[in-house]
């Protein structure tokens, strides 16, 4: 049966978790960027878009995939196509989340869909997210997945335009086999493509190993943050144009447009862009 039959019937499927905003998981991350760790403590605000680093998938190793992934059919869709990709979303802050917090997530798959993309059929699903404490929302988020065909031999690498030239301001992150297996470790990501490369290029036919997408979109994060007005934006979307795979140097930069947005973009050595995002404030009047 095709996909485009079975998928649709996902649409509006819940699932429901719960967690300990630990602080572990926090000063793991805050390692791995370089920054201090001792100031994460509990009852201190977990930065904006760390919450990627709880709910973990925890799935019994009996349960996994070839790719190190649940096997599909449990809340997401039971897609035939074998690469899967986070390949953006949309994130509004409604309010903090405290290191110590107990937290729930409601899941909801809101979209499902079959596209013909440049490298051949693509199925897309989109996730919605709410985390709240106490019973009140604190993050509202949309997460879209890809499914993509296997590679072709003649495959081109992906990515966008080049970021403007107007950007103004520029970092470099590393992105060497050690930071992805501790990102992967972080978040209890068993994908395979992350750190297994003779998977990834024997299998899954990419050149090398891939970083994450969610990764990428953190580390846009940090920097529109850090280059930004506020220690807090109200809200965030990215979307990836193309992956960055591992021992490349992963370029961030970035403009103020106006006195409340960041943009920001990601890009490869190569000067395509790999991910673009953008970070808003509320402005008080």
């Amino acid at each position: 049966m095709p996909d485009t039959e079975s998928i649709e019937s996902w649409i509006g499927r819940e699932r429901i978790e719960r967690d300990e905003l630990a602080i572990a998981p926090g000063r793991g991350l805050a390692a791995l960027l370089n920054r201090p760790v001792d100031s994460l403590d509990r009852g201190v605000p977990l930065p904006p878009g760390w919450h990627w680093l709880y709910f973990w998938p925890i799935t019994p190793q009996s349960e996994l995939a070839a790719d190190g992934h649940a096997r599909r059919g449990g809340f997401l869709p039971k897609v035939s196509l074998p690469r899967r990709m986070w390949v953006g979303g949309r994130i509004v802050f409604r309010s903090q989340l405290l290191l110590g917090d107990l937290v729930e997530r409601r899941s909801t798959i809101i979209g499902a869909q079959e596209k013909e993309g440049k490298s051949g059929r693509l199925i897309l699903v989109t996730v919605r997210h709410e985390i709240s404490r106490g019973g009140e929302p604190a993050i509202e988020e949309e997460q879209d997945l890809a499914y993509r065909e296997p590679a072709r031999p003649d495959e081109r690498r992906a990515g966008g335009d080049p970021p403007p030239a107007d950007c103004q301001w520029e970092e470099v992150f590393p992105t060497d086999p050690v930071v992805l297996f501790r990102f992967s470790a972080l978040t209890f990501n068993g994908h395979r493509i992350h750190y297994d490369h003779p998977y990834a290029t024997g299998v899954e036919g990419y050149p090398g190993l891939v970083v994450h997408g969610p990764l990428t979109a953190l580390l846009l994060l940090d920097a529109g943050i850090r280059h930004g007005p506020g220690s807090w934006p109200s809200r965030y979307s990215y979307r990836a144009l193309g992956p960055v795979f591992g021992g490349e140097p992963l370029r961030l930069t970035g403009r103020l447009p106006n006195d409340d947005t960041v943009e920001v973009w990601a890009a490869a050595p190569d000067g395509r862009a790999a991910m673009s995002g953008t970070l808003g404030w509320r402005v008080e009047r």
